[in-house]
């Protein structure tokens, strides 16, 4: 042996309803005596947010210090500073849904000027797609419209109201201009087609030379993560596994919820050599 530390994996997981939970997605059950002790790590306008449970925040932390550990996440800069991570603060972290890769909190430049250029060169202008998403809703259904990052947009609907392939349709409208359509929740997504967590993901590796790539998500837009990594898993619930979705290397796991976060932390603790608290 010649003494040289081994390479840490790389372990990218997005945040909202994978490892984070808003109390209207805990999906505790039993006696309220027996649910866990939770942990808040995010505050908006005065009021807890987003929540995991102790047991998963002394797993992140333990991880996080035997990988590096890269935050995924489809929000803006701005909404992920919200976050207070129990576990030492992550050398990288990727927003705007691969638009902005993080190094030590600071944007990095090359990496937004590289995804600016292959978003100039591969899909239609940004005000083009919003254009016609305003165009196309209908008011009785709109709740509110955003631009994330000047790279994507959503529209916030009454999901109830929303006319039947309405969505497809759209759907069909934006491939042609190589952008991509997703319903999650209440938001309708337009994302450009090169902006991806998994390219992001592909620059923290080689940045890294990282022998193992791990992966966890739970929503459409996390579907190219899962597929690029080693090895990555799925929660019991969200947009993936109500579309029966999986892939190559992809876990299913049954577990729905704020302890998903748990058995999620625990497989990435597995896969990385740990021992699982």
């Amino acid at each position: 042996m010649d003494g040289t530390r081994p390479r840490p994996a790389v372990v990218a997981s997005d945040l909202d309803r994978t490892l984070i939970y808003s109390a209207a997605a805990l999906r505790l059950t039993g006696a309220d005596a027996d649910a866990p002790r939770l942990l808040c790590v995010e505050v908006y306008e005065g009021r807890p947010l987003s929540y995991l449970t102790e047991t998963a925040a002394r797993l992140l932390d333990t991880l996080a210090r035997a990988a590096v550990f890269v935050p995924t996440t489809t929000r803006t800069r701005e909404q992920y500073a919200r976050i207070r991570l129990p576990c030492p603060p992550p050398r990288f972290a990727i927003c705007a849904n691969g638009g902005h890769l993080l190094v030590d909190g600071v944007p990095d430049e090359d990496w937004r000027a590289l995804v600016a250029k292959r978003l100039g060169e591969q899909c239609a202008p940004l005000d083009e797609v919003r254009a016609h998403l305003l165009a196309a809703a209908d008011e009785r259904w709109l709740l509110k419209e955003r631009v994330a990052e000047d790279l994507f947009a959503y529209l916030v609907v009454d999901r109830a109201l929303l006319p039947a392939g309405w969505v497809e349709e759209l759907s069909g409208w934006a491939a042609g201009r190589g952008w991509t359509v997703s319903l999650q929740g209440r938001k309708v997504y337009a994302v450009p087609g090169p902006l991806t967590k998994s390219a992001a993901l592909a620059e923290v590796a080689r940045r890294t030379d990282a022998p193992l790539t791990l992966a966890a998500g739970d929503s459409l837009l996390d579907a190219d993560l899962l597929t690029a990594a080693d090895l990555a898993w799925r929660p019991g619930h969200g947009e993936l596994a109500e579309a029966g979705w999986t892939a190559p290397g992809v876990r299913a796991l049954t577990t729905a919820g704020v302890l998903a976060g748990e058995e999620i932390l625990r497989a990435f603790l597995a896969a990385t050599g740990g021992a699982p608290l």
